[in-house]
């Protein structure tokens, strides 16, 4: 059986200068990367918000609680995207850049599958653009510069116990999460307790997402919080004379990168936060860029729809003015039945009865999304060992929703798989029942917003809120930052913060052990449970299978 990368290895790529063309962008306006990939200038981003307005429709595409058995949230993304333009949409796809953790770890790459896969795979998921690089080096920038600050006299008083800023790698490396930094002696600095993020979990990747343009992105830059003094000040990267330069080590990766589908379509790629850990979800500038080019816009949003989604539509949206007109829920029968009880090695053989108890969790997710006022319709991936009465028994359980689960089958059979599911999404548009609003106003407090999403997302009975957290909240809202949003780090794999709690529970409390204050990225990270911000690799990580062909050319990423 053909790999993802057998299947990306074939398909004849177009130039990028075609591609652009057909989304409206001229080639004087690309900056390639050879001959599949390119960043879009910014003068022609700037251009098109000046002179004209978002003219497609958003459609978000998120899923339901991820599981070993695959849900194809990408997939779908890309099969969606590709088949609206099938049918004679102007449809562009608005997605999140891999990264090297997953690659090498245990979820693989981030560029689709089968037929509806982005191009060129091997290098999006690997180094592609430099992006994460530049994000990586802009954050390490200001963490060298404030233990340089330290070290020559500490004109600020920074306090070494209040430090808050942290280094990133844009890798799994657990033995990083905790470290001491700056030993030996005199000549490197001052020894302190310090840490690594992931880079998709750094203050900078998230201000390089929600930023509009490059005046933005040092503003947001320079309000990043380093830490405070002995009298509880706050000292901030604009403090330390730090955002400058970061955000001339960000300049060139602020342009979006345009590739291909394997059909053809034009794919904005660009940032890409973890929805567990970050707020899970493409650039503002990229998604503004393709509603002002396409009629329609496909986005995803990380991991299932109580985490990417709720971000999405509480943080990404509030900030960037956005509204969107669709949501499509993706799902698979296999995934179901995991979430029913069976186990991995148990989903080929037919079990109606466990996917209608797993459906639980479908429509969970999807009267989540109907309560942000979108209509939604349900994508059902087909694997070969889904029988018919398992098809049925998935859309029986969200009919009584006023729901459609439409079977897909984009993996095997590109466009045409999904042309079901296009018709789907553009009677949606159509019919403009879309009212969003988001789920708590600016005005809630801190702990009441945590409370909010606890309870209407995840159905837990109530937030465990240990004292020093709660002060840190009230600290929050004193130093004026009240009225941003929460993004809520949790585990993707249940409702709960405990993984293994699958299905649609309810009843639980969520334990809040955690604060931390973005105010660059404009929102408050609150950490529940046991979900770290550097995660570790599996027993047998992906990378163990990844190498070079007699060719020189990459196996094994898939």
């Amino acid at each position: 059986m053909a790999t993802d990368l057998d299947i990306a290895r074939a398909a004849r790529l177009l130039p990028i200068q075609e591609i652009a063309a057909r989304a409206g962008i001229p080639e004087t306006a690309l900056e390639p990367y050879g001959r599949h990939k390119a960043k879009v200038g910014l003068d022609f981003v700037a251009e098109q918000e000046r002179m004209s307005a978002p003219r497609g429709a958003l459609v978000l595409v998120t899923g339901i609680s991820p599981t070993a058995a695959g849900e194809g949230k990408t997939t779908t993304t890309i099969g969606l995207g590709d088949a609206l333009n099938s049918l004679g949409r102007k449809a562009m796809i608005a997605l999140r850049e891999p990264s090297l953790g997953p690659c090498f770890g245990v979820k693989g790459g981030a560029t689709g599958g089968g037929r509806a896969q982005v191009a060129p795979m091997e290098e999006i998921n690997l180094h592609f653009t430099g992006d994460f690089h530049a994000i990586t080096s802009a954050n390490n920038l200001l963490a060298a510069m404030l233990d340089n600050h330290l070290y020559w006299g500490n004109e600020l008083g920074l306090d070494a116990r209040r430090i808050s800023w942290r280094r990133a790698l844009d890798m799994n490396d657990r033995a990083l999460r905790s470290i001491n930094a700056a030993l030996g002696g005199v000549p490197n600095g001052f020894p302190r307790e310090d840490g690594f993020d992931i880079t998709v979990a750094s203050e900078v990747m998230a201000v390089f997402c929600l930023s509009k343009d490059l005046a933005e992105l040092q503003q947001r830059l320079g309000r990043i919080i380093v830490g405070q003094t002995r009298d509880g000040r706050n000292v901030t990267a604009h403090d330390l004379k730090a955002d400058g330069a970061m955000a001339a080590l960000l300049r060139d990766a602020l342009a979006p990168n345009l590739v291909q589908t394997l059909e053809g379509s034009p794919a904005l790629v660009h940032g890409g936060p973890f929805a567990n850990i970050a707020h899970g979800c493409n650039s503002v500038i990229a998604t503004r860029l393709a509603l002002r080019l396409a009629d329609v816009v496909v986005t995803e949003a990380g991991f299932g729809a109580d985490l990417g989604a709720e971000k999405f539509l509480d943080i990404k949206c509030r900030s960037a003015g956005l509204a969107p007109s669709a949501c499509v829920v993706v799902a698979t029968a296999r995934a179901l039945k995991m979430h029913g009880g069976v186990a991995k090695s148990a989903l080929g053989a037919e079990d109606v009865a466990a996917v209608t108890r797993g459906a639980a969790n479908l429509r969970r997710h999807v009267q989540n999304m109907q309560k942000f006022g979108l209509p939604v319709v349900v994508a059902l991936n087909r694997f070969t060992s889904d029988t018919d009465a398992e098809i049925a028994a998935v859309q029986a359980a969200v009919r009584p929703l006023g729901v459609e689960a439409i079977l897909c089958t984009h993996w095997a059979d590109g466009a045409a798989g999904a042309a079901d599911l296009a018709r789907a999404v553009q009677a949606l548009i159509a019919g403009g029942t879309a009212s969003f609003e988001p789920l708590y106003n600016d005005h809630m407090s801190l702990q009441g917003k945590i409370e909010t999403v606890a309870r209407e997302i995840y159905h837990a009975a109530s937030v465990s809120v240990p004292p020093p957290v709660a002060a840190r909240l009230r600290r929050f809202e004193e130093q004026g930052f009240g009225h941003v949003p929460v993004c809520i780090a949790k585990t993707q794999y249940s409702f709960s913060a405990d993984p293994a709690l699958m299905g649609a529970p309810e009843g639980h409390v969520l334990p809040l052990r955690e604060v931390r204050l973005s105010a660059g990225a404009g929102f408050v990270v609150a950490i529940c449970g046991e979900i770290m911000t550097m995660p570790g690799l599996p027993r047998r990580p992906a990378a163990e299978g990844i190498g070079l062909d007699a060719e020189g050319r990459i196996e094994g990423l898939f």
